[in-house]
């Protein structure tokens, strides 16, 4: 089963438990949610109305740090952990889990000094043991661990949930590859108009040249043709005299000498 049939199901049970419940009784379906080890959606569970109610409750800090598991990363929540809960071991694995996803939105080669970084990892080896235990073997990232030049190639990486403007911005992205792919294939079909010019030109011409060689051998034949004759009828006007004949002769006599 692979992670985006695995994140629809996942994604289904906690709305529908969210849906069931209302206020403090939803801590706890959060805190499940954003703990869980194969959830990394949670857009559809902020959209639930019982969830969104808890803004300006006594429990709203359970609902920002709901927010931060949707759109933010583990240095978000470290700039912000005096106003949220405080995260269990599983909560803190995913929350790194899905900065290395956001990361990886942006920039396809991750140094592991960037990573180091924004996961709080002090080693390479520690580093490492993440990035492969915790993100490939979860089906989450896929990648090549590069010693040699110390980084992460991202090869595949799972989408996040859309922050707040990043949906416009995606927008404007593809109003913007659409108005350049336009334009391409205008450009395109104008070299396809030219190259089908260029080819009806060159058969054209082709054609004349052929024709004119066609003449050519035309006129060089009658020419042979003419000659051939010319000589025929100047053989049999006599203009040559025939060797049989010349041998039928009778030959003159020299007379003898005195």
């Amino acid at each position: 089963m692979d992670i985006e049939q695995k994140q629809a199901e996942f994604i289904e049970y906690f709305v529908k438990k969210a849906e069931s419940l209302k206020g403090g009784s939803l801590v706890s379906v959060i805190v499940e949610a954003t703990s869980h080890p194969s959830l990394f959606a949670f857009s559809e569970i902020l959209s639930v109305p019982s969830i969104s109610e808890l803004q300006g409750s006594e429990y709203s800090a359970v609902l920002d740090l709901l927010r931060l598991f949707a759109h933010g990363s583990w240095n978000d929540y470290k700039s912000n952990a005096n106003c949220l809960p405080p995260l269990g071991p599983d909560q803190v694995r995913k929350l790194k889990q899905l900065t290395v996803l956001t990361l990886a939105e942006t920039n396809k080669i991750l140094p592991y000094d960037q990573l180091m970084q924004q996961l709080d990892v002090s080693n390479v080896r520690e580093l490492e043991d993440f990035l492969i235990n915790e993100c490939m073997y979860a089906g989450i990232v896929k990648g090549k661990l590069d010693q040699w030049r110390r980084c992460f190639e991202v090869l595949f990486a799972a989408g996040r949930d859309l922050r707040p403007g990043q949906l416009d911005n995606m927008i404007q992205t593809l109003s913007t590859w659409l108005t350049t792919s336009d334009n391409l294939l205008l450009t395109i079909q104008d070299k396809i108009r030219w190259a089908d010019t260029m080819s009806e030109l060159d058969k054209k011409h082709r054609k004349e040249i052929e024709d004119k060689v066609e003449e050519v051998k035309k006129t060089i034949k009658g020419d042979l043709d003419l000659r051939g004759h010319e000589e025929i009828a100047f053989s049999e006007s006599g203009g040559v005299m025939d060797f049989e004949e010349d041998r039928s002769r009778p030959k003159r006599r020299r007379p003898p000498m005195s």
